[in-house]
């Protein structure tokens, strides 16, 4: 009977599986006794048999026919390793009888009983689980699909269970049948995994479900990156993907998708692709080609170039032509140019113009740069239109004006821009430079000198300037002073002192050149002659301290020469230090005869190829100011910034750019701006110092206004003044310290930056300047009484200087005497008034800042005095809690602008951008705080309702809705 039944098999048809699978146990594949447990052995039902399967394949098989039933018969596998798999599926083939067609049948069933029992080791045995269904865990009852008949064909079932979860590391299966007659033909024991697969460039491996949804993290396709967060799908129990990717990658620069998004297909040539993402390549613009495959971007041919401000995808063009067909309109020492448009624009619409102006002597010989004099409108460099008006030429003078045209591109190519020259020659009726100066009283601390004003009655003298200097400091010391009369009073001048004096005049066609100089002495102090043999005694001790110091110097000659004894921590190749000090002195590059000597001598020389530009970050005066890299061989890469000097510059521009470089290279300080180098032997000329994260320190502050705590902003401080202490040590006097000034890392550290520069202030600076009585431009809110009157610049008016610092600091970049004008200011001033404290500022800091403005210089402390105050502070954090009382006001109705007056308001939004709270203006609005009246009645827990989180913000705005409060109880005139 059982081999009959066992037949019947071959009739069946082999389960098809799409799922990836991994098998456990098949006992198809057992060729040898599988040697399962049987239980009763003593009257064992189970029976082992070999058989042959449909493909004819030798297999081994169980089968019983037990019409009892009331007897358990149970079968168990071996231990079977789960393989870390929590949900197991068995496949079973077997075949039933059908119980009628068996001669007894009482008893008889058609269904037998899966179980499982689950350990972490090999331990079962003949007795142990025990052969009851505790502990065994019940899969199911399985009944059968076809039952075998006498006389009809025979189909075997084939039925497919899920068992678990499981936790340990293994399992056996056992089968119980009571009262069947059944064949058990092949077990198959398996788990399913998710397949390997790749979608939108992320590559998901092989995943088995240890729980009924198991997370995958995914893996960029190769040339690609991550979108946003890793990417990550779900792997269900049942072996499949249940969800699709949470975030994808994105092909990189030079790659485009590809095979249905599961690659990504290097550009090919003649095409680029500039950004990462699904988009792909593009064809080369106009005059550019890439030159490998995987370009981000198409090289320009040659004599063709790109912009800074150009995108990758743009054309290459090239420069300009020529100007075209220059005329001149001379009008005495004025002249207009004009000129037409270059056949050629280099196919850009930025084009532009320079003029560049040399002085010829004689005929257009030997031609120079013009005078500082000279002056354009609308300007000299940049020109949109083809005209421009250039003012205070010399008379009697042959001028060569060289007419550049440029575009966007023309500082890369190497090649000059093309122009066109024009010579003229000025007229010779201006006011010749002759003026007989004379004195007219001279005494020991000033003299009144006059001379005679030249007779032109067909032009008008407007003014005269007059130009004076010690004549032993030479001209880098000279002063100017202005006068409507052909007399001027020089005072506070030096005793006993020869001065050199210089006269020019202006009439309406601009200043004429300056008359030759005239040397002139003041009296010597007469109580100094009063005593002969106080003055014979004082000769003979500064005899012996001449001859004293003569000695050292000699000694030292001496040693340098023999080289037996340096030290070089005292000296350098310049000798410039303190004798007995070892305190450096700085040098300004400006007397040296010859400039590069200065930039040769302080700053290094840095090869370009070691320096990338990367982007443009700002606009100084003399051109762009970059971020980029710096690899000097033997060091490791570092971010820098870059300042470069725009081309068509004359020599005195790059005198001027590179000066700074010659005064950086001297400091060495840790609050001091570090220069790295200078690159001088090509173009553009580069001064390349420390990259600063955070920018300038005002509007660093602004942005992050109320967000530092008093202790912080006393560190920022600090590190301000122990870089001034280090600048007055080495006798250098900066005359333009402001926050604006001021650059910030990353770590919070401020360094003091820009030097040099403030000698050549522009007019149209967004920096508030004021013209002095004796001439140039000075930002009136940062400088010193003595400075602004006088011209007298020292390190106590750089102390004046950082007292206002302070206040920005403190105050979080707010303006210094807020919307004031220049003149109100020096009114203030001159009157005693000081800037009141900011909001929460700690008294000893205000009370700093008072010292620091001092009207008497002398009695402003030191930067080491500064210092010293500062590190008490912070040795001290309690006294920074003890802060100027609230409303106690400025010390003058002038600086009462603090909090502006709301009639001059329209609107709620128009209140909060005037107190630099514009960005919860919409928060505003949608809270329902729309008009002042409401405004007025705002608490602290209103402000956290719209959002107003940071304090500095609630406080700045509560401060000035309590203002708002006040003008409402007693409103001025014009007040609502």
């Amino acid at each position: 009977m059982f081999q009959t039944m066992y037949l019947w098999l071959f009739l069946g048809i082999a389960h098809v599986s799409f799922a990836v699978e991994e098998t456990l146990l098949n006992t198809k594949q057992e060729t040898s006794d599988l040697k399962w447990t049987i239980y009763p052995k003593a009257d064992a039902q189970w029976e082992e048999v070999s058989g042959l399967d449909e493909e004819g394949n030798s297999v081994r098989t169980y089968q019983i026919c037990s019409l009892e039933g009331n007897q358990n018969n149970w079968l168990r596998t071996t231990f079977i390793p789960r393989r870390g798999a929590s949900y197991i599926y068995v496949e079973i083939r077997f075949t039933i009888m059908e119980c009628s067609f068996l001669q007894s049948s009482q008893g008889c069933k058609e269904t037998f009983n899966l179980f499982y029992f689950e350990e972490n080791s090999n331990v079962a045995n003949d007795v142990y689980p025990a052969w009851m269904e505790n502990p065994y865990v019940k899969v199911d009852t399985v009944a059968a699909d076809y039952l075998l008949r006498k006389g009809s064909p025979g189909k075997f079932n084939t039925k497919t269970l899920k068992l678990g979860p499981l936790t340990k590391n293994g399992f056996y299966l056992a089968f119980q049948a009571h009262g069947t007659c059944m064949a058990l033909l092949s077990v198959r024991v398996f788990f399913k995994k998710c397949p390997a697969v790749t979608v939108n460039f992320t590559h998901f491996e092989e995943t088995v479900p240890h729980n009924l949804v198991e997370e995958a993290v995914g893996q960029c396709v190769p040339n690609a990156h991550l979108d946003t967060t890793v990417p990550r799908m779900f792997c269900g129990e049942n072996g499949q993907w249940v969800d699709q990717v949470t975030s994808s990658c994105l092909c990189n620069e030079g790659y485009e998708p590809s095979e249905k998004n599961t690659m990504c297909r290097a550009c090919p040539l003649k095409y680029f692709k500039a950004v990462s993402g699904s988009k792909s390549c593009q064809l080369c613009p106009p005059n550019s080609y890439s030159s490998s495959t995987g370009s981000r971007v198409c090289i320009c041919r040659n004599g063709f170039f790109r912009a800074s401000t150009d995108p990758p995808q743009a054309p290459c063009t090239t420069t300009p032509t020529a100007p075209r067909r220059i005329e001149t309109q001379i009008n005495d020492t004025s002249v207009i140019l004009q000129w037409s448009e270059p056949l050629e624009t280099g196919n850009r619409v930025d084009l532009g113009y320079n003029v560049i102006c040399q002085r010829c002597m004689g005929s257009l010989g030997s031609c120079g740069s013009c005078e500082e004099s000279v002056s354009y409108r609308p300007q000299q460099r940049g020109l949109t239109k083809g005209m421009v008006t250039i003012w205070g030429l010399s008379p009697y003078t042959t001028y060569s004006f060289e007419v550049q045209a440029v575009n966007g591109v023309s500082d890369q190519s190497p090649s000059a821009p093309q122009s066109q020259t024009v010579n003229i020659t000025t007229n010779r009726n201006m006011p010749a430079p002759d003026f007989k100066i004379r004195p007219k009283e001279v005494t020991s601390r000033s003299m009144t000198l006059c001379w005679t004003a030249p007779s032109r009655p067909s032009y008008t003298i407007l003014d005269y300037e007059v130009k004076y200097y010690e004549k032993d400091q030479g001209e880098a010391g000279a002063l100017y002073v202005k006068t409507t009369e052909n007399m001027v009073v020089h005072s506070d001048l030096k005793p006993g002192t020869v001065y050199m004096v210089q006269v020019r005049a202006r009439t309406e066609a601009g200043y004429g050149s300056f008359s030759k100089s005239v040397a002139f002495s003041t009296e010597p102090e007469e109580h100094v002659m009063k005593d002969q043999q106080v003055m014979l005694i004082a000769g003979t001790v500064t005899f012996a301290i001449l001859v004293v110091i003569v000695a050292i110097i000699v000694t030292i000659i001496f040693i340098r020469k023999h080289g037996s004894s340096k030290d070089p921590e005292y000296s350098d190749k310049h000798g410039q230090y303190l004798i007995g000090h070892g305190t450096k002195v700085y040098i300004d590059p400006f007397t040296y005869e010859d400039p590069n000597e200065a930039v040769r001598e302080f700053a290094k020389e840095i090869d370009v190829s070691c320096v990338k530009i990367e982007e443009v970050i700002g606009a100084g005066e003399f051109g762009e100011v970059c971020r980029g890299r710096l690899k000097v061989p033997g060091k490791k890469e570092n971010y820098v910034a870059i300042k470069t000097l725009k081309g068509g510059y004359t020599e005195k521009q790059r005198r001027d750019f590179l000066s700074e470089a010659s005064i950086m290279g001297q400091f060495d300080h840790p609050n001091i701006i570090r220069l790295e180098g200078v690159i001088t032997n090509s173009c553009p000329v580069m001064i390349i110092t420390e990259y600063m994260e955070n920018g300038a320190l005002d509007s660093f502050l602004r942005l992050n206004d109320g967000q530092f705590t008093p202790i912080q902003l006393v560190g920022m401080l600090r590190g301000i003044a122990s870089g001034m202490k280090y600048l007055s040590e080495m006798s250098y006097v900066h005359r333009d310290l402001a926050a604006r000034n001021i650059l910030v890392n990353s770590n919070l550290v401020c360094k003091v930056s820009d030097f040099g520069l403030s000698r050549f202030l522009e007019e149209n600076s967004s920096d508030p300047t004021y013209t002095s009585s004796l001439g140039g431009k000075i930002p009136i809110r940062w400088t010193a009484p003595e400075a602004i009157a006088f011209r007298k610049f020292t390190s106590s008016s750089d102390v004046w200087s950082y007292g206002i610092v302070m206040w920005e600091v403190m105050s979080f970049g707010e303006r210094p005497y807020w919307d004031m004008s220049n003149q109100d200011v020096i009114n203030a001033i001159e009157q005693d008034y000081r800037l009141p404290p900011p909001p929460d500022c700690p008294t000893s800091l205000h009370q700093l800042m008072l010292d620091c403005w001092q009207k008497e210089r002398n009695a402003r402390p030191r930067f080491t005095q500064i210092v010293s105050a500062l590190d008490k502070l912070i040795r001290n954090p309690a006294s920074l809690k003890v802060v100027s009382r609230e409303g106690g006001g400025p010390s003058h109705p002038l600086l009462d602008q603090r909090l502006p007056p709301f009639s001059s308001f329209s609107s709620v939004g128009e209140w909060l951008r005037a107190i630099k709270m514009g960005r919860y203006e919409e928060s505003f609005v949608q809270a329902g705080f729309s008009n002042f009246d409401l405004v007025s009645q705002i608490s602290t827990e209103d402000l956290l309702r719209i959002g107003v989180t940071l304090a500095g913000h609630q406080k700045k705005i509560l401060a000035s809705i309590q203002n708002m409060r006040v003008q409402m109880k007693n409103p001025h005139p014009g007040h609502f």
